[in-house]
């Protein structure tokens, strides 16, 4: 008896375990489920749970001017930044894992600042310093600044690779007369390319996804989504907001999957 009661005991708290975890995850999904069927709407203002469905508002979306204008800004800086985060990150990675010093301690903390610091500060002082270089407003000032946010997620992923890549491989390569920029290229960045392929599309969707930054140092034809959506709610509930939220949401969620298979590779390739 005792030990059926026992059993029964640790049965319920597992039970209550699952149920924590997945009232968790309604708590963090739902609120991006809402905004898929808000986005098929037809009413002229946002509303849940949608009177009718129609596609309509994607059609309004693509025939606006500023809503398309702020949807390339948004790509081309997320491409720019997944790829200077990219190399930036990779290198810094390596660097860090190949040299053994007492400022590798410091460098990586450095590196990892930006992870801590509040992002509305990194953002004022952006601001600031943009001003006074003419920056502000501009697709390079916003690629730097949202490098920066990326930078940490890219060098965390790709040192992560690094850790699983055995280095005999790179010097044996320099030992059969390879420079050690070749041996890179030609041994160890194969061996790491999903780590990096994960750190790329990490940097992409943080580049996609940033508000903060984007609200003080973006404006005019530079404005990104974010800032567009923003500027929307401030002045109008404009319906289309739904619908580049769930644009913007499944562009986001087909990255962490591409992150997620190619992070899985990376484990197994090591494996």
């Amino acid at each position: 008896m005792i030990g059926f009661k026992q059993t029964l005991m640790a049965a319920l708290r597992g039970c209550w375990l699952y149920v924590l975890v997945l009232a968790t995850m309604l708590f963090l999904v739902l609120p991006t489920l809402i905004v898929i069927p808000m986005s098929l709407s037809d009413a002229r203002y946002l509303s849940f749970p949608p009177k009718s469905l129609s596609i309509e508002p994607f059609f309004s979306y693509f025939a606006s001017l500023e809503w398309r204008s702020a949807t390339v800004v948004s790509l081309i800086t997320a491409t720019l930044t997944m790829l200077l985060a990219t190399t930036l990150g990779t290198a810094a990675a390596y660097s860090l894992h190949v040299t053994q010093s007492r400022l590798t301690g410091v460098l990586r903390g450095l590196l990892m600042a930006p992870m801590i610091v509040p992002t509305i500060f990194i953002a004022i002082g952006l601001f600031f310093v943009y001003a006074r270089m003419d920056m502000n407003n501009t697709i390079p000032g916003l690629v730097l600044a949202h490098t920066l946010l990326a930078l940490p997620y890219v060098v965390i992923n790709v040192s992560a690779g690094l850790r699983s890549y055995d280095m005999t491989l790179e010097q044996a390569a320099c030992i059969l007369g390879a420079t050690r920029l070749r041996a890179f290229f030609d041994v160890t960045l194969p061996q790491i390319r999903f780590s990096v392929i994960a750190a790329a599309m990490f940097a992409f969707a943080i580049s996609l996804d940033e508000a903060v930054i984007s609200l003080f140092i973006s404006g005019g034809d530079s404005s990104t989504l974010t800032k567009r959506m923003f500027s929307s709610l401030r002045s109008e509930i404009d319906p289309l907001i739904a619908v580049v939220a769930t644009l913007m949401t499944l562009l986001s969620i087909s990255m962490l999957c591409i992150s997620i298979m190619a992070q899985r590779k990376a484990r197994r390739a090591a494996a």
